[in-house]
């Protein structure tokens, strides 16, 4: 990081300038100059930095008026922010940037939480809420609710867990206690080692049909938006299309989308899953309407081949849709606090088609997208920036939910005891289905438990985004 430097211009006086013109010159209404030190390279990437915001930025006509361009590429573009962007991002190398939102990490391959070990104490525990298949996590035999108290030797504090949790990117130890859930309790701590590696995640972590009370229920657990990867860019949106055909050709009744891990991603998954979900939805439907600042919506409006239409993205009709097979014309959607921008985009979407039953808790509230800005041909300029650049809205013109969507079930799953994802005893999965068999009662229910001090997807660059990759940039800034 560089640091701003001033230095004060040094007076030189002959001995022949009379005293009085050098009091004169010291006045305290003078001020005394700066000289900002002269940094190229920073030169070069934030003039790129503020030319892209100047036009692209939602809030583009808030930018300061005054900038240094000398000053680092991640400060600068800091400097730009609005007060109320918490979305907005920079990375030295794009490349990272665009792995981050396909789902690709150096990591041992779990999603975890943090809590204090009990009230008031600066002891924390790290609880697994999930493993990745194929990672070093699972093969080391760790699983969904074990709880990892020391990191290297050193036990995991309120103090020390960002400290300790950055070292988990290359190999490291950890202490760990596992859980017995049929026994209700965690068995005496073990130590085990785990490697980092560049791990490629996929975002369909788990389906099934559960046949129970006379329905038969699709239950799917998707983690993120990514339609695939740079040598299989279709990849994950084929298989989440598979996964609907077996739904379909099973005759499910009722559908519960598990988004709790879910913080966001691509556009055009967004778009493939709500297309598959969508009771009466087809390629005549609004999925979205796009509103960007007034540069480039004058650019859009003026330009001939494109017009109002381009602010609008449709529904796909879907072979493999199963909306309208749902009994209830209903589809439940279990949440957290970590629900955000791109399944928050499909859950106001739906809500004009079919009733969207949420069961969890308050999703993060993110009705802004970003795109992605790099220079794939400019060794000078390695930096790849994700600015937020439009807000969304449904058919229906709704966008409404900054502070989140509420739950019709309030349940903030923040058990220690943590049944399998699918198990039909795991609490928000059997709310779910307790609500569609009639065997729960329809109030909300209010569980109140430990508070999380951290998430694993607070700490990831592909969180809370949604990702404008629907658009042709290139035919819209010429």
């Amino acid at each position: 990081m560089s640091t701003r430097v001033f230095r004060p211009f040094r007076v030189i006086l002959a001995a022949i300038v009379p005293l009085f013109l050098l009091l004169n010159s010291c006045r305290e209404e003078d001020p005394v100059p700066a000289v900002f030190p002269t940094n190229e390279a920073n030169q070069y990437v934030d003039s790129w930095i503020y030319e892209n915001m100047l036009y692209w930025y939602l809030w583009n006509n808030e930018l300061p008026a005054s900038t240094d361009k000398n000053l680092d590429p991640e400060s600068f573009f800091t400097s730009l922010l609005n007060p109320d962007d918490r979305f907005s991002w920079i990375q030295p190398n794009y490349r990272d940037l665009l792995n981050s939102l396909q789902g690709i990490d150096k990591e041992s391959g779990y999603e975890y939480v943090l809590y204090r070990e009990k009230d008031g104490s600066d002891q924390v525990v790290l609880q697994i809420l999930y493993t990745k298949p194929g990672s070093p996590a699972e093969a080391a035999g760790l699983k969904r609710g074990d709880l990892i108290t020391h990191i290297n030797d050193q036990r995991i504090t309120t103090g020390n867990y960002q400290d300790l949790l950055s070292l988990t990117k290359q190999h490291y130890t950890v202490q760990y206690k596992a859980l017995s859930i049929e026994e209700g309790k965690f068995a005496e701590p073990k130590a085990l080692s785990l490697n980092a590696v560049e791990y490629s995640e996929d975002p369909n972590y788990l389906y099934k049909v559960i046949e129970t009370g006379g329905r038969k229920i699709g239950y799917f657990v998707y983690n993120f938006f990514a339609p695939g990867t740079d040598n299989q860019p279709e990849k994950y949106d084929v298989e989440t299309d598979a996964i609907f055909a077996d739904f379909k050709s099973r005759g499910i009744s009722d559908l519960i989308l598990d988004l709790r891990f879910n913080s966001g991603g691509s556009e055009l998954s967004a778009k493939k899953l709500a297309s598959l979900i969508g009771r009466g939805t087809d390629s005549s439907k609004v999925f979205l309407k796009r509103q960007y600042n007034d540069v480039v919506e004058k650019a859009i409006l003026n330009d001939g081949s494109k017009g109002e239409d381009f602010l609008i993205n449709h529904y796909a009709t879907e072979v493999n849709n199963i909306g309208n097979q749902l009994s209830s014309g209903r589809v439940y959607v279990l949440t957290s606090a970590r629900t955000a921008s791109a399944s928050e985009l499909v859950i106001n979407a739906l809500k004009p088609f079919m009733e969207v039953f949420l069961v969890g808790d308050t999703t993060y509230g993110k009705n802004v997208g970003s795109i992605s800005l790099y220079e794939e041909k400019d060794p000078k300029n390695l930096w790849g920036m994700q600015p937020i650049v439009v807000k969304v809205y449904n058919s229906l013109d709704q966008s409404d939910y900054s502070s989140g969507f509420a739950p019709d079930v309030l349940n903030k799953d923040n058990s220690l005891l943590l049944y399998p994802l699918g198990d039909v005893r795991e609490g928000l999965l059997r709310q779910a289905i307790g609500q569609i068999t009639g065997t729960s009662a329809p109030a909300r229910e209010v569980r109140e438990g430990r508070t999380p001090i951290g998430h694993s997807l607070d700490f990831k660059r592909r969180s809370y985004n949604l990702v404008m990759d629907g658009i042709d940039l290139n035919s819209i800034r010429h």
